[in-house]
C-alpha cells in the first residue's frame, strides 16, 4: 500500500500549493482566500520511482461547533484517521498563532507521526522561525517554500524514510475507469459519492455550491477498481460571478474531459433545465460514455414521475445511447444497477472492434439502406476499421464520401452500436476517400 500523507493546518497557509507541488498538478484550487479547499482532496505524489497518496484538507478549526466550518473540521478529522503521516503546515511569515496551537493540541492526540512544516520560509531567519514553532511541541520544524519548491523533495524523502519501499505498491496500479459525477448544484452528487464509498468522504451540506473542487477518490467495489470524481456543481455561466466559482466550472469541464464515464445527476423534484441539457451536451461533445441518474426518485409522487419522464423524452432525446436510472442516493436505492451500467458503458467505450466485423456490419447497413446520391455519384462505402477508443471511432473508407448527409451518418452510428451492443457511449464516424493507386500513372 502507498503511504498516505495528510496535509493539515489553518486556512491560507499553503496546503493546496504544497499539494499541487507534491502531485505536480493544479488539482487543488489555489487563491488568496481562506477556506477555499473545503473537502479532502486526493492525489498521487512521486519521489523517484516511489509513489505515495497525498490528502489535502480544508483549513482546520478543531473547535468549530456548527455550519460549514464544523463540516470542514469533521472532514479533516476523518483524513487524520486515514493518515500514515501528518504534515502540519504553518505560515512562517505570520508566525505562531493561537489557531496553530489549537491544531497542535489536537494533533498531539492523533496517534500518528506529525511533522511541523513551516511554509513561506524563503528569506526568513531559519533559526528564529524554528524556535518559534518548536514551542508547538511536535518536534523540529521543517522549513519549505511550497510556491518555489525549496526543500519540498527533502521533506518528502524525510517523512517517507520510516516506511518500507513496496515495489508492488510503487508500480502503476489499475485504478479502473475514471467516473465523473456531474450535475447542477445541490442535486445530490456528493451524497451519491458518499453512498458509493460507504462513508462521508466529501461534504454533503444543504447549501448550493458546497463542493468547489473536483475530488478524485480511488474506490473498490465488488472486486472492481474505480476512481470517482465529484465535481463542483455546474451553474449557468452567466450566473457565476466569483473567480473561484468560474475556476470550479472549468475544473468540472476538465473532469468530464478526463473521465472515462460520466454520471449526470438530475433532481427528480425539478424539471429538466436548460443547464441540464447543456451539461449533457458537453458530455456528448466530449465523446464520453454517459449514465444518467435521476436522484430523489423516492421523494416524488407518480404524477411528478410521469411529468419528468415526458420532460426527459423531449429535452434529452439526444441521449438515446445512455442508460437512465431512477435512484435515491440518500437511501442507497438503485445504486447497484447504476454501477452495472457504469461498467457496461466503460466496456463499450473501450471495446476492441475488429476490422472484419466492422466491415461486415458496414456491408449489412449499406445493404439495408444505401447512402443517398450526392450529385452524379452515389457514395461507395468499402470497408471500416477502428480509429480510436473512448469514444469509439470508426473510420470508413470509400469513394464520393464528401457530402454524406448527417441523417445517414446517424443511421450508420445506430447500426454499429446495435451490431456491437455499444450501450452507454457515443460513437464517432470518420470518412476517408480511397485513393486509386493507378490514377497518377500515364
Amino acid at each position: 500500500m502507498k503511504p498516505t500523507i495528510v496535509l493539515v493546518g489553518r486556512p491560507n497557509v499553503g496546503k493546496s500549493t504544497l499539494f499541487n507541488r507534491l502531485t505536480r498538478t493544479r488539482d487543488a484550487l489555489v487563491a488568496d482566500q481562506p477556506g477555499l479547499t473545503r473537502d479532502r482532496h486526493y492525489g498521487i505524489g512521486r519521489v523517484g520511482e516511489r509513489e505515495y497518496l497525498v490528502v489535502d484538507t480544508a483549513g482546520f478549526d478543531p473547535v468549530a461547533k456548527d455550519g460549514i466550518m464544523h463540516e470542514m473540521a469533521r472532514q479533516a478529522e476523518q483524513a487524520i484517521a486515514e493518515a500514515d503521516v501528518l504534515l502540519f503546515l504553518v505560515d512562517g511569515r505570520a508566525g505562531r498563532t493561537p489557531h496553530d496551537e489549537q491544531i497542535a493540541a489536537r494533533l498531539r492526540r492523533a496517534g500518528r507521526p506529525v511533522h511541523v512544516v513551516v511554509n513561506k520560509a524563503e528569506g526568513l531567519d531559519r533559526a528564529t522561525v524554528a524556535a518559534d514553532f518548536h514551542a508547538l511541541g511536535l518536534g523540529d520544524p521543517l522549513p519549505v517554500s511550497a510556491a518555489h519548491g525549496d526543500g519540498v523533495k527533502q521533506l518528502v524523502e524525510f517523512v517517507l524514510a520510516p516506511f518500507p519501499c513496496d515495489e508492488e505498491a510503487a508500480a502503476a496500479e489499475d485504478e479502473g475507469p475514471r467516473v465523473a459525477i456531474v450535475g447542477r448544484p445541490n442535486v445530490g452528487k456528493s451524497t451519491l459519492v458518499n453512498t458509493l464509498l460507504g462513508e462521508e468522504r466529501v461534504i454533503a451540506f444543504d447549501m448550493p455550491g458546497t463542493t468547489r473542487d473536483a475530488i478524485s477518490i480511488p474506490f473498490e467495489r465488488g472486486g472492481k477498481h474505480y476512481t470517482l470524481i465529484d465535481t463542483a456543481g455546474l451553474r449557468r455561466r452567466g450566473k457565476v460571478f466569483e473567480a473561484i466559482e468560474k475556476f470550479s466550472v472549468i475544473k468540472t469541464l476538465q473532469a468530464i474531459q478526463e473521465a472515462n464515464v460520466v454520471v449526470l445527476v438530475l433532481d427528480a423534484a425539478q424539471d429538466i433545465s436548460e443547464q441540464d441539457a447543456h451539461i449533457a451536451g458537453f458530455v456528448l461533445e466530449a465523446g464520453r460514455a454517459l449514465v444518467v441518474a435521476i436522484n430523489k426518485w423516492d421523494a416524488v409522487d407518480d404524477y411528478r414521475r410521469e411529468r419528468l419522464k415526458l420532460d426527459v423524452s423531449r429535452k434529452l432525446a439526444f441521449l438515446s445511447f445512455a442508460r437512465f436510472h431512477e435512484i435515491s442516493a440518500l437511501k442507497s436505492s438503485g445504486i447497484g444497477a447504476l454501477l452495472k451500467s457504469v461498467d457496461a458503458a466503460y466496456a463499450a467505450a473501450t471495446a476492441n472492434l475488429p476490422t472484419p466485423r466492422l466491415t461486415r456490419a458496414l456491408q449489412v447497413a449499406v445493404a439495408r439502406q444505401a447512402p443517398p446520391r450526392s450529385g452524379l455519384a452515389r457514395p461507395k462505402l468499402r470497408y471500416a476499421h477502428q480509429g480510436g477508443m473512448n469514444p469509439p471511432v470508426i473510420v470508413i473508407h470509400g469513394n464520393a464520401l464528401d457530402d454524406i448527409p448527417a441523417a445517414y451518418v446517424r443511421y450508420l452510428e445506430r447500426s454499429f452500436m446495435e451490431a456491437f451492443k455499444l450501450q452507454g457511449t457515443p460513437l464517432r464516424i470518420q470518412f476517408r476517400t480511397t485513393q486509386n493507386p493507378f490514377a497518377a500513372r500515364p
